[in-house]
């Protein structure tokens, strides 16, 4: 028996991976980066298949990851995490250079940065499990606590897309919340699966606690992808 809650108490931090193949840039939001080696010092990185990234980090070999802070933009987090590269450019109007290896390296809503060369990639099934040496590195903002998915979830409210490795099917999500709040109206984005609920309204937005769903400013979105309301569905 698999009981969903305890894949939540696995710690993670929240990172912006981006590539670049000839004039072709790519990026996305992954909770799956983490150090394999000091010496040479080596990061290991997810990738499902599917994403336009894997294509171009494979074509390319390197990548760049991004630590986000706490306080990251959540339209830069919508749009790298649930909107794909082969559809929008994702890296119009985002603070940006171009590292050692050719990847380009973000730092809009970023306290560090890491600059690869792939060195080794592993089929996982769904997943790349790809190996980048580190060439360059540096801090952007020392002061600011870097962005983890348990503040994620439980702050910002957000889940994971369906092409991470910690994604959990609508059903289960919606177990979660079940009887959690029982007098609390819950309103899901079909999206990103961000839930707005009436009794905590959205701090992010200023939407004060209490607020229901359709008394919600016609202007308002979602504050993790930035869907419109008519993109929620009620739970």
């Amino acid at each position: 028996m698999i009981n969903i809650d305890t894949f939540f108490k696995v710690s993670y931090g929240l990172y912006l991976v981006s590539s670049k193949f000839q004039d072709t840039k790519a990026g996305y939001v992954a909770n799956t980066v983490f150090q394999v080696t000091s010496n040479p010092p080596k990061f290991g990185i997810s990738c499902n298949k599917d994403n336009f990234s894997a294509e171009i980090i494979q074509k390319s070999g390197a990548f760049a990851f991004s630590v986000l802070g706490e306080q990251a933009s959540t339209g830069l987090i919508g749009d790298f995490g649930y909107r794909s590269g082969r559809e929008i450019d994702k890296f119009k109007g985002v603070n940006y250079f171009i590292g050692e290896t050719g990847s380009p390296v973000v730092t809009d809503s970023c306290l560090a940065w890491f600059d690869c060369k792939v060195t080794e990639t592993f089929d996982v099934g769904s997943h790349w499990l790809i190996i980048g040496e580190a060439v360059s590195s540096d801090l952007i903002q020392s002061e600011i606590k870097p962005l983890t998915y348990n503040y994620y979830r439980e702050v910002m409210k957000g889940f994971s897309p369906k092409n991470a490795p910690t994604y959990v099917e609508k059903a289960a999500i919606a177990a979660e919340l079940a009887g959690s709040e029982i007098e609390n109206e819950l309103w899901q984005c079909q999206l990103c699966h961000f839930t707005y609920e009436s009794e905590k309204g959205d701090p992010i937005s200023g939407i004060a606690p209490g607020t229901k769903f359709e008394d919600l400013p016609d202007d308002w979105t979602c504050p993790i992808c930035g869907a419109d309301k008519t993109l929620f569905e009620r739970e």
